[in-house]
């Protein structure tokens, strides 16, 4: 009863800290002079309908190279928490066998989760979604498989490739952009194409792509690893 009463508080206090941040957001009015310039210009120039986006991954693609690490960085940090003691009793829930609903319906919703995981990414210059959001997705179809006992083990050399192999690949279109565009993270080194296509917009879907792996592959390296640390329920 003490617990619920305290997350209550909690909540409330969270709800009154942000309360201010909301309401006082303007609902109108005049954009600033830098949001402005991307609003008229950044459709032209980055050939993308979504602009928000793709405003991320290229004006402010140094945040994006910023977050990319600061989610490499807790990766690491969770491998080596999570190897740095000799394993001691099970202190963990006893294992068990998924239900007959979770096996089938990991197993039938896997690739769906993939599919849709790379569509994000793969779109994320036309619609809503992106790198991060792409690879969220693939992540928990991966959590899916291993909580149904589908997947016994990960190939985590194959996912160790992957992730390095993505994100020296993104730093290699980054400094693309720098040599044959304007400037660092610049996807106008490859032609924009027809607005609206999917191969448009120059290297944003690239971009997308290769941080869509990268985000996947860091986070199922996370997944995988609290499962099979003894102690750890996923």
């Amino acid at each position: 009863m003490i617990r619920r009463i305290l997350a209550l508080l909690a909540l409330i206090a969270a709800a009154l800290m942000l309360a201010p941040l909301v309401l006082g957001v303007p609902s109108d009015g005049p954009l600033p002079d830098v949001a402005a310039r991307y609003v008229s210009e950044g459709p032209e120039a980055l050939g993308a309908p979504n602009l928000v986006t793709s405003v991320i991954v290229t004006y402010r693609g140094l945040d994006t190279l910023g977050e990319v690490a600061v989610l490499f960085a807790a990766t690491a940090a969770v491998g080596l928490l999570l190897s740095s003691k000799e394993d001691g009793p099970d202190v963990g829930v006893p294992e068990r066998r998924a239900s007959e609903i979770l096996e089938t319906g990991g197993g039938f919703l896997f690739p769906l989760i993939l599919l849709f995981g790379t569509y994000l990414f793969l779109h994320g210059h036309l619609t809503p979604g992106g790198g991060f959001q792409g690879g969220v997705v693939i992540a928990t179809g991966f959590l899916l498989v291993l909580l149904s006992n589908r997947m016994d083990e990960l190939h985590h050399g194959v996912m160790a490739w992957v992730e390095s192999l993505s994100g020296f690949l993104y730093i290699s279109v980054a400094l693309a952009g720098l040599v044959w565009a304007a400037g660092f993270l610049d996807p106008r080194f490859l032609p924009l194409g027809e607005y609206g296509r999917l191969a448009s917009a120059g290297a944003i879907p690239v971009i997308y792509s290769l941080v869509g792996l990268k985000v996947g592959a860091e986070l199922i390296g996370i997944i995988d690893g609290m499962r099979r640390k003894k102690g750890v329920a996923v």
